[in-house]
């Protein structure tokens, strides 16, 4: 397993939980803010419209109460993780079951990825106008809460494809490359959910492959 998911000798969990926290958190917005850039954006001008004072500092709060939801994704994947790890150090027979839980880990995720559950969450993310729309709000802690808001919509869309990425490689630059195309692709193109489809059944047959040679 990698190293992210160790509590290196001197650290305690908190002070490894908020490295691996802070770097998560770095590369969310590095994968998620493509995406969700054009929702910040359509937020920022209706709230101009609508006479908000500081629409920029407005803007800023909805992104960070979409990406404090991706933190405390963070959290919980870090303490799965951690737990995982832990359990793969001292005790031999779990440790080699590690390879076939990851195989089980992306067949789950490539179902999800075909679910309608899937497919609702990725509608509201691929309308950022009705999102605005219907939860624009005055004042900061409406902002606030609309990034919350739409932050946990995303995860609910997105909880698979990071649960491949942990599984592949959670710091991995090839993999956080092309997951952040496939999520952009998901969000942005007409056919988006052609999209989520292909991806999930990719997951499948890949997962499958996995866990099969983990048995033998």
């Amino acid at each position: 397993m990698s190293m992210m998911w160790m509590i290196m000798p001197g650290d305690t969990w908190f002070t490894g939980s908020l490295g691996f926290i802070a770097m998560w958190t770095a590369m969310m917005i590095a994968m998620m803010l493509p995406s969700t850039l054009p929702m910040l954006l359509l937020y920022r001008r209706a709230a101009a419209f609508h006479g908000e004072a500081h629409s920029g500092g407005a803007t800023f709060l909805v992104a960070s109460g979409y990406f404090l939801v991706w933190a405390l994704f963070g959290v919980v994947a870090f303490t799965a993780g951690l737990g995982i790890s832990q359990g793969a150090m001292h005790s031999d027979p779990f440790s080699r079951l590690i390879p076939l839980a990851g195989g089980v880990g992306l067949c789950i995720a490539g179902i999800y990825q075909l679910t309608p559950w899937k497919s609702t969450c990725l509608k509201h993310c691929r309308d950022p106008l009705t999102v605005v729309a219907h939860h624009l709000q005055r004042g900061r802690l409406g902002a606030f809460r609309l990034g919350i808001h739409h932050g946990a919509f995303c995860v609910a869309c997105c909880w698979g494809l990071m649960l491949m990425q942990l599984v592949l490689g959670v710091m991995n630059l090839w993999v956080m490359v092309v997951l952040a195309v496939i999520i952009a692709l998901e969000k942005l193109l007409v056919r988006g959910e052609f999209v989520a489809r292909l991806t999930g059944a990719a997951a499948i047959v890949a997962g499958a492959t996995v866990a099969a040679r983990s048995l033998i």
